[in-house]
């Protein structure tokens, strides 16, 4: 049920609140806050909102930068990582017109919302239900230095195989085998516990958490099917979560996609599906894997525009580490049941039609979520509008281990890019998609790929450590 000023004055008085936090949310998905006295909230601040300016977020505004953000009271939700007893919420931001404001259309959560409303104007469905998967890594010591004359990182998970050595260790997990491990190799079972429980206190469902395959302190929790929008709202949530969480255990957490040579990447797998007046979308009895000819066309217009989305769903030089072969991470495009080397799996074990979808592999959580779930949906969407058969299209079904074709079989198919590069060329040349029905704006995509660009660029021209193993002998 939708709350109103006074459920939100009460929550204020019976859980003596002082102060009221409103997180905003930047280009990159990651979250700014400005805080008010408990006593200062009122219907002007509902009606009138909280000042910013918007060119320090990242947005490439056409009208002055000076936006207001507009707090949602239904996101309302008192925060457990604050001494001085915080409620916080986030919601839109907003244009300052006369004689009222208008959205932002380039904010994140303006997105999202106006990618639904398209949904429900075609036609095909009113509801998209996603589950992003959480992996992370929790370290217990972490530095890193960007130096002209010293470049290095340097981390440390105790549990992890490179402290066999260390006296006093003993609780040691092998390379690569750490996957379902039970106490006490799983020295962070505690913490993520907590981790669930502050995530079902902001009312987001949980499945389940369990360590991951890195045996260097690598983790997932994954929560249950949710509504696009409010997933993505969960979302950053959930990461606000987990980074917190882990610092009061004295650990560091990073959704970095790859932070360590040889061990599993973390990607953030999407599942999907569609309803219409309640009803799957996506089930069919007949169809291959019993998904239906719509879902079928709406992994086309995945598959079509990969590359491109891999500049929205993969925004990170580092994110092109993890999507490499021999790690479970997708590299193949095309689509097939319970075979995770093809970047759409459909999962086998979601017998019942109401669960029947798929799952996007390649996304990793370095991604602004709204803009990530936003672009998903609109190229399935686009899929659906043109009727891209992936059959037709050679993308599948590859129901074999990619990874173990010939090196002639290989050649036939189609790869995800390699680089961020290469992804913002896709982007550059196909955005279409995106942008029918103003969802996402123009300038916004030329911004986003004007400061992609700038990180590569700098990245690039920074020694790597490696480099000196490979060349400073020569």
């Amino acid at each position: 049920m939708s709350k109103n000023l006074q459920d939100i004055l009460a929550i204020i008085k019976e859980n003596g609140i002082k102060m009221v936090d409103f997180k905003m949310v930047d280009v990159n998905g990651q979250f700014r806050h400005v805080t008010i006295p408990a006593e200062n909230l009122s219907e002007d601040t509902l009606r009138s909102g909280i000042g910013f300016d918007a060119s320090n977020y990242g947005y490439a505004v056409v009208e002055k930068s000076d936006m207001v953000f507009i707090p949602d009271l239904d996101t309302a939700l008192i925060d457990p990582f604050c001494d001085i007893p915080t409620l916080s919420m986030t919601g839109n931001a907003m244009i300052i017109d006369s004689p009222t404001n208008r959205p932002l259309a380039q904010y994140p959560r303006n997105i999202v919302l106006a990618a639904e409303e398209y949904m429900r104007q075609s036609g095909i469905a009113d509801t998209m239900l996603i589950l992003p998967e959480f992996e992370f890594y929790l370290f217990d010591n972490v530095g890193w230095e960007v130096a002209p004359n010293s470049v290095g990182v340097s981390l440390d998970a105790e549990q992890s195989y490179w402290n066999s050595a260390v006296e006093g260790r003993g609780v040691i997990v092998p390379k690569q085998k750490a996957y379902h491990i039970a106490k006490p190799f799983d020295r962070a079972y505690e913490a993520r516990s907590e981790m669930c429980l502050h995530m079902k206190e902001a009312g987001i469902e949980i499945n389940y958490h369990h360590p991951e395959v890195a045996a260097s302190g690598q983790f997932e929790i994954e929560p249950a099917l949710g509504e696009m929008s409010k997933m993505a709202d969960a979302t950053m949530m959930i990461k606000y979560i987990i980074h917190n969480t882990a610092l009061k255990y004295g650990k560091s957490a990073t959704f970095m996609p790859k932070p360590i040579y040889g061990e599993a990447g973390s990607g953030m797998h999407v599942h999907m599906l569609l309803l219409k007046s309640g009803e799957p979308v996506f089930s069919d009895d007949a169809g291959y894997a019993h998904l239906s000819e719509t879902a079928h066309y709406f992994m086309g217009g995945l598959l079509k525009h990969i590359a491109s989305l891999c500049a929205i769903t993969n925004p990170s030089t580092n994110s092109f580490k993890r999507l490499v072969p021999g790690f479970e991470a997708p590299v193949t495009v095309g689509y097939a049941t319970s075979n995770r080397s093809a970047v759409i799996r459909i999962p086998a074990y979601a017998k019942s039609p109401d669960k029947r979808r798929f799952e996007l592999r390649n996304p990793d959580a370095t991604c602004n979520p709204y803009f990530c779930y936003a672009a998903i949906l609109m190229a399935g969407l686009d899929g659906v509008k043109n009727k891209i058969d992936p059959k037709a299209n050679g993308w599948g079904p590859y129901d074999m281990n990619l990874y173990h074709l010939s090196d002639e079989e290989k050649a036939k198919l189609s790869h995800l890019p390699t680089s961020l590069d290469e992804a913002l060329d896709a982007l550059e040349r196909d955005n279409d998609y995106l942008t029918a029905g103003g969802v996402f704006p123009k300038e916004l995509l030329t911004s986003f790929i004007a400061r992609k660009r700038a990180e590569c660029r700098e990245l690039a021209a920074i020694p790597h450590p490696a480099e000196f193993d490979k060349y400073y002998n020569l």
